[in-house]
């Protein structure tokens, strides 16, 4: 995979991510509540993990 393509797929992640924020403030979630959850800690690993990979190219997040 060359970097251009890591790093839009990274970027797509990342505002996904904002969404998952806005699905969590939803009073009504119930028990899918945990699944965002433990989505939001995946996708906090994942852009960790690639930051102290790229760390130039982290930049643009």
């Amino acid at each position: 995979m060359n970097p251009e393509t890591l790093r839009e797929r990274v970027a797509k992640v990342v505002s996904k991510r904002e969404t998952l924020l806005r699905l969590l403030e939803q009073p009504n979630l119930g028990i899918l509540r945990t699944d965002v959850n433990q989505a939001l800690e995946e996708m906090d690993d994942l852009i960790d993990e690639y930051r102290r990979t790229f760390p130039n190219e982290a930049q643009s997040f």
